[in-house]
């Protein structure tokens, strides 16, 4: 399935190397699976910051692709001398998209798509300062969806709290300059979310007219000894009654979600100690 285009759904895509897992989610509507091989760095990078590290494998690239007929997207590491082998071993194991993270350039996403040589679809990630800076001119590659990194970002600009990103008014900024499918942020079951409701990240990514989103840590944890298929009913349930509400209805959800971030941030100061 490719990423919906006409602003009119919102692609669901979660972290998962289980075969059983992802029998339930196919089941109740997902769209497709991560599978993360980005390690290196990450631990030194994010020191002091309440995050997850995947340390996901060729052969679970192999087990998910085997698991689902579904979109499966591998997230390799950050551009570098391991750039080439990673490639060739994300596009055997049968990825339909590679996701490049921590992406700082248009020439090391270059070097990735020639790499690639139109075998799968090239995603990145925009979690640097100097990708925000880049925005215009990453735009012009031809990319297969991009992700608005909130907590790499964060760690970047030492500040505690994620979702400032959202607050100031970048994610808005960076969503404005592609129009290849968008996302950011995470979503989990409708009545979750803390500190930040579901409810109001999903009326944001409606408002700002995003095609997809992940589901990760807090889904994962929100949904142990539940029936997965149910709970991603209901959120899928959720995502259409978004796509409903009248443009005044967003914007009020939109202030509702600056409040709760504002008022999150003795939250994140605790949990969160950026160097």
């Amino acid at each position: 399935m490719g990423a919906n285009l006409r602003g009119e759904d919102l692609d669901l895509f979660v972290f998962s190397t289980d075969p059983r897992f992802i029998a339930q989610a196919d089941a109740g509507g997902v769209d497709g699976y991560v599978v993360d091989w980005e390690y290196r760095g990450k631990a030194e990078r994010q020191e002091g910051f309440d995050t997850q590290i995947n340390r996901h494998t060729v052969a679970d690239l192999h087990r998910v692709r085997e698991a689902t007929r579904n979109r499966v997207i591998c997230r390799i590491n950050p551009w570098g001398p391991w750039s080439v082998r990673e490639v060739e071993e994300a596009v055997a194991g049968g990825a339909d998209e590679i996701l490049l993270p921590m992406v700082r350039s248009a020439e090391e996403v270059q070097r990735v798509l020639d790499l690639v040589r139109q075998r799968c679809g090239v995603g990145i990630l925009v979690e640097t300062v100097a990708a925000v800076a880049a925005r215009e001119e990453l735009a012009q590659l031809p990319l297969s969806r991009v992700f608005f990194g909130l907590q790499d970002l964060a760690v970047e600009r030492k500040t505690p709290n994620p979702f400032r990103a959202v607050y100031d008014g970048t994610v808005e900024q960076v969503r404005a300059a592609f129009s290849v499918p968008f996302g950011f942020a995470g979503l989990t079951l409708p009545e979750g979310g803390n500190p930040i409701p579901c409810r109001l990240l999903l009326a944001e990514l409606v408002r700002l007219r995003c095609h997809f989103t992940f589901l990760r840590r807090s889904f994962h944890r929100d949904v142990k000894d539940k029936d997965v298929t149910a709970a991603l009913h209901r959120l899928r349930q959720a995502v259409k009654e978004a796509f409903l509400l009248p443009p005044e209805a967003l914007a009020a959800s939109h202030w509702q979600l600056l409040q709760a971030i504002d008022h999150a941030e003795a939250y994140f100061r605790a949990v969160n100690a950026p160097r």
